[in-house]
This record gives structure tokens, sequence and C-alpha cells, in this order.
């Protein structure tokens, strides 16, 4: 699928394009990406999201309909890397039923995000409602301001 036949022209559109295509096995070389960096890749172009700041948080906002609580993983890796992650599966198909188009994502999804030095990653919350996933990580109180340091100068 060419990006030009889609409209897109933009360098961004080529990148993620050519970052989601699968090389054949012939095309294959020592430096290739794993099959789980392209599985990650391609989750990540494909789950987007809203990020805000508000004064004493930051919230990150991801569209999720027909996920339960149980299908959405949200972590932090290291000590400022926000994960969310999860999986969205295909129904099972009725007896006598049968699909005429699919256009519906399924499969892994992922986002990751480098949270600022700021970023109380003891105080995250996340909630899901309506199909909106909203996780806020609360802000850390700025640091007092440092005190000048009375040095006593000695008579020698």
């Amino acid at each position: 699928m060419s990006v030009r036949l889609m409209g897109f022209d933009s360098p961004l559109f080529s990148t993620l394009q050519h970052m989601m295509d699968v090389p054949d096995e012939a095309e294959k070389t020592v430096n290739a990406p794993t099959r789980t960096y392209i599985r990650d890749a391609k989750a990540m172009a494909t789950t987007p999201a809203d990020v805000k700041e508000e004064p004493n948080s930051y919230v990150f906002v991801i569209d999720m309909p027909g996920l339960k609580s149980g299908d959405i993983k949200v972590q932090v890796e290291g000590d400022n890397v926000l994960i969310i992650s999860g999986e969205r599966k295909r129904e099972e198909e009725k007896e006598g039923a049968k699909y005429l188009r699919m256009e519906r994502r399924v499969g892994k999804f992922m986002r990751k995000f480098v949270l600022p030095e700021n970023a109380n990653t003891d105080a995250i919350s996340a909630v899901c409602q309506d199909g909106v996933l909203t996780v806020t990580v609360e802000k850390l109180p700025p640091p007092e301001p440092k005190k000048p340091k009375t040095i006593e100068v000695k008579i020698a």
C-alpha cells in the first residue's frame, strides 16, 4: 500500500509505514528488527492518546471502546516510563453468522510515555469510563528554595 495513494505525503507517514512493514525472510539481516519490536511499533502507532498538563498533574487520555479493566494494564517501568498496554480480542462468531466486513482494530495496543522529573510515580490513578481510559499522574510539590548557608569565618 503506497503512502501517496492514501493521500499522505508527509515523511512521518512514510516513516510509520516503513516501521510497520514486516520484511520478507529474504530481506532479513543481522540488524533486522525483531518480531516483538515490530509488533510493539504497530501497537504504538495505532493507539492515539491525548496528553495534557494540569496545575497539579499530568493526564493521559486514550479511547478504549469495548474493553474491560482486566484488558488494560498501566505500569511504570524504571523510574519514569509510563506504559499503557493491553489487548482487544475479536468476539466469538455465532453459529450461522459470518462477517461481511471487519474494520474495528483488534490485537495488542501499547503506549509509552517518558514522565517529567516532577511526576510522582507513587501517585498514579487510572479510570476507564464509557470506553475512555484516563490516567492521572500527580506532580511532586516544587522543591523548597535553598536558604543561604552562613559559614563562620575563623581567625587564624
